[in-house]
Parts: structure tokens; sequence; C-alpha cells
């Protein structure tokens, strides 16, 4: 979701939508086959937390280095950056169809190279490949979609590649845990990637370009034929006419406010109204990403096993309840972001995110302390060879627990009667690993056998509810309506870049916080990063819903103030503010 995010669309469009395509189903054809680049944008999300739990078997390096595993994961949001960036540019220069191609071409590349990656840092070139894919589709079929959509029915349409990307989350999960049990796990959840890249392919070839992009380029007629297959035969006059107008005045907005990249951004900058509209935008693209989402999507698996699940399939299946729901919370969001506002339900989204993590931080922490200890004769019983080194020589090692076992990077085997009784303190390998299964005991490497393991499940599921229908979409909803028109490219790209430099820092940042806090310390970090931004959110973000492109932007002139920090006489002026 870079630029133009998760469009909204109210009951009416969504009725009026069904009857369009169903009149002129070419329309869904375009949606659809465009739409997939919000697919891939969601199955390269889910499809890493499920296969890093292979690749850590396979890759000795990578199970022992966590930096390597973050590197991994966030290697494609790096990817995404400098893919959404050198896609603004495909895009004015060759089009949008010829950006999906090749978005297409590069992500497919990309899954090949990790699918058959003989070495970590080929899967690394991989994940960058593939990121550079998901940047330039994430940021170019929204826009396809909008220019080659009726007006009346675009928010509808648009809204499919919303959809599509958190379908494309939970079908990750579901390919993951299909290739559990095949012979090279990840190299098939990492490949598989690649084939709806190749349908969407070739269904490109087939369609035609943006007849906004035609029009701009002076390929009039082109434009015309185009929009003669999306409008009946006595509106395309009109709507020529329209497009005519809007890139007109488009043009004169360049020639106004300059057209380099620079220009544009030092412009925004300048501007009274524009810098209080990116204080709002930035706001809430770099607090979507900072109460931690992409920590659950990206390490789900991994997180449900520090909840104390050592199975990767029971960690997986587990993990496809936060991809449900976040789809869930999507449909939740069209349903109500229209009626509520847009600002309430990003305040009472907060709330919730802040108390659920809170929550989650106190069940780590009781789960961490109350973990099972470690037993001499248990850890005796596998041989001295086979025994944590650092336990060897430790002086307190009587009061050793599971935890303090994985801390100093051992495995912890757990008791043959019970997982909660004391267990065996042992090295980290893969044979010890095949030992410990042998005499039908699981090892823990990431998380310790717990009675706290479902609640801390049903926590994360009640943190990604709260998420999902307001900061999960409520920010690109936002930044698509607070700019001036003029602006609102640039602005744009400047809250999207944000949100994906953001989404670098926590990916690439969370298993080292896990190792240096714990998780439930990580998780309080999140909340308290979270307080934060929701004080930020109530102070400078102000409610958009219902209000033309010209009353947003009087209202940012004037100065936007929360309600209980209104004067009398500036109360009269927001009756349509809502919180």
């Amino acid at each position: 979701m870079v630029e133009g995010g998760v469009a909204t669309a109210d009951k009416t469009e969504f009725t009026e939508c069904w009857r369009t395509v169903w009149k002129t189903p070419y329309i869904m054809r375009l949606a659809l086959s465009a739409g997939i680049g919000g697919l891939l944008f969601g199955y390269d999300t889910g499809v890493i937390s499920g296969a890093l739990l292979y690749i850590r078997e396979d890759f000795e390096d990578v199970d022992r280095k966590t930096w390597l595993q973050e590197t991994i994961v966030s290697m494609a949001v790096a990817g995404a950056i400098v893919g959404a960036a050198f896609g603004g540019y495909i895009n004015d220069r060759w089009g949008r169809r010829v950006a999906i191609l090749g978005a297409d071409v590069v992500f497919f590349f990309g899954a090949v190279v990790m699918a058959v990656a003989p070495k970590p840092w080929v899967i690394v070139i991989g994940r960058i490949l593939v990121g550079l894919g998901v940047g330039m589709a994430s940021m170019t079929a929204p826009l396809y979609i909008s220019e080659a959509s009726p007006a009346r029915i675009r928010g509808a349409l648009v809204s499919t590649n919303g959809f599509l990307i958190t379908g494309g989350q939970f079908l990750s999960y579901l390919i993951n845990l299909a290739f559990t049990k095949a012979p090279g796990t990840w190299r098939w959840m990492l490949g598989a990637a690649g084939v709806p890249a190749l349908v969407q392919f070739v269904l490109m070839l087939s369609l035609p370009e943006s007849p906004r992009w035609l029009y701009r380029k002076d390929k009039v007629d082109e434009a015309r034929a185009i929009l003669e297959k999306i409008y009946p035969a006595h509106e395309v006059e009109n709507e020529l006419n329209a497009l005519k107008s809007s890139v007109e005045a488009e043009k004169a907005d360049e020639a106004a406010i300059g057209e380099g990249m620079i220009t544009k951004v030092m412009g925004a900058f300048k501007n009274k109204v524009v810098r209080r509209g990116l204080y709002a935008g930035i706001t809430v693209q770099v607090a979507q990403q900072f109460v931690g989402i992409n920590t659950v999507m990206y390490y789900a698996p991994t997180i449900v096993q520090f909840a104390g699940f050592a199975s990767n399939s029971v960690a997986l299946t587990l993990s496809l309840i936060t991809s449900g729901l976040n789809a869930v919370g999507s449909i939740i969001s069209m349903c109500f972001v229209d009626r509520y506002g847009r600002r309430r339900l990003m305040i009472f989204s907060m709330i919730g995110i802040i108390s659920f993590l809170v929550i989650l931080s106190v069940v780590f922490i009781e789960a961490s302390d109350h973990a099972p200890k470690v037993s001499g004769i248990e850890t005796a019983h596998f041989g001295t060879n086979s025994t944590c080194p650092r336990f060897l020589t430790a002086s307190d090692a009587s009061r050793w627990s599971c935890m303090t076992c994985l801390k100093a990077h051992c495995g912890f085997c757990s008791n043959a009667v019970s997982e909660t009784h004391p267990g065996a303190c042992l090295d980290s390998t893969k044979a010890i690993r095949g030992d410990c299964h042998a005499e039908k005991r699981v090892f823990f490497e990431k998380g310790c056998p717990s009675r706290f393991g479902f609640l801390a499940v049903i926590l994360l599921g009640l943190y990604i509810i709260s998420y999902s229908p307001g900061m999960g979409t409520v920010p690109w909803i936002v930044n698509s309506e607070i700019y001036p028109l003029r602006y609102r490219g640039v602005c744009g790209g400047i809250a999207a870049v944000s949100n994906w430099c953001s989404n670098l820092i926590v990916s690439e940042s969370y298993l080292s916080l896990t190792e240096a806090l714990g998780a439930g310390g990580t998780f309080f970090l999140f909340a308290g990063i979270s307080t934060i931004s929701l004080t930020f959110i109530y102070f400078l973000v102000p409610e958009t819903k219902g209000l033309q492109f010209e009353e947003v932007e009087k209202l940012l002139e004037d100065g936007y103030k929360p309600r209980l920090f209104r004067g009398k006489k500036e109360k009269s002026k927001y009756q349509v503010e809502s919180a």
C-alpha cells in the first residue's frame, strides 16, 4: 500500500459497482488483472514469516545470527522503497501498464532466485528483487485501476486492490502450511510467489494503457478507444472532456510549482497549508508502522513460538488467525469509516492497540518468569557433549530456567512427562535437536513451554482486530484527502516513503529487540511509542470525513485544534468535527 493504499467506498457505490461490472465485465477484468499487484504485495508480506522458520533449519548461520534473519525479512522493504521511487518515474515516462509488466518480471526473477538460493546471501538478493517488484506494483496498481475505472465506482474498484493485499497475506499462510511436509519447504513457499506474477504478466499483455496517461501524452484517439470500452456510448464525450480539463489543470499546476521533484518538495514545505497537511499525513503513516504491526505480519509464527509453541506447523496454523483477522478488519473499516469518521476510528484503534500491547507485554513477562526449570539430571541424560556449554560452566546452574537456557543461545529439551516440568538445557545443533525429538520430546529454541500460550495468541488476535479497521486502512484514506490537489502527488510520495522507512526500521530491529528486552519488553516498548503516536494524532490530525478538498485546505489554513483546546469562537468553525 504505497501510493493510494486502500481506498474506501460506501454501500451505494458498491451496489452501483456490481450493476456496472455486470453490464460491462471488461471493467472488472481491468481491475482484477491490475489488482494482482496487491496480491503480490500481500503474499510477500506474509510468506516470509513462515519460510523463515525453515530457512533457519537449513542454514545454521541464519539460525544463530539474529541480524541475518532480520536482513532476510527487511531487505524486501528496502527494495520496495527504491521500487516505489523508481516506479513513479516509470509510470510517468512509459506508462502504468509498462510499470506493472516490469514489476512482474522483477518479482518473478526474484522469486526464482530465492527458490534456488544455495546460500543465505542469495536469498537476500532475491528478497531485494522481490521488494523492487512489490514497490513498483503496490504504487502502480491502485493508480491504474483508478484511472481505468468509471468515476462513480472508482472507490469500490480500487478497494479490490486492498482486498487482494489482505487476501494475498492469508493465501501465503495457506501456501506455507501446504508445503510444511514437502521436500524443500521454504523454497516452494518463496518460489510460488512467481506464479501470480506470471499470471498478471500474461493478463496485462492483452490490456490497454491508462486512458489518462495516453491523453497526457497526446494520444487522444487511443484514450477515446479505451473510454468507449469502459463507458456507455452517450457518456464517452463527457468523460473525454472531463479528462481534458483535468489534464490541463494538472499541467497548469505543474507550471505554477515547477516540474522537478526537488522543486515540488521545497514548495510543499514552504507552503503553510501543505506543511500542516504533511504533519498529519506523515504522523499517521509513521504511527501505522511503529505500533509494531509488521512485526506480527513478518514474524507471526516466530512470535507464536515465543509464546511456547515449538512446532513450526502449529505456529503457522495459529498464525492464520492474524492474517484472517487482518482481512476481516479491512472489511469492517470500509463499513464504518464514512459513518464514524477517520479521526475517531484511528483514536479508538490506537486505544485498543495500546491496551492489548500492554496486556501482551504482561503475559509474555509472566510466561518468562514461570518458565520451567533446567534439571541437571535431565541434562546429564543426553551426555556432557550435548550439554549447553555455558550451563556446564555456570556457577548458578541450579537456578537456571528454560528462559536462561535460551538466552545462552542453547535449546531446551522438554521433560518426557510434561512440557512444564524441569527439562534439559542442550547445545542447539541439528543433531542434538534430533536426539531430543527421537525421545518424543519437544525442543524449544525461541520460547519456553507455557500455560499462557493460547492466551498470548488470543491477545495477538485482539491486537490485530483493533489495528486493522483503524490504523490499518485509515492512514491511507487520510493521505488521499488532506493535501491540496496540486501537491497531492508529491506529498503522498513523501508520506509513503516515511511509511516504508518506518517499516524498514521496525522489521530490521524486532528480533534484536526481543533478544535485548525479551518479547514482553519489546511489546511494552511498542505500547509506549503507540501512546506517543496517539498524542500526535490527537493534536495534529483533523477530521476530513465529508469535507470538500477546499474545506480541508481552509481547515489547515486556520490551524487545527482538538475540541478540548478550542475557544468558544473556534468551536463554531468545527461543526463537522466529531472528536
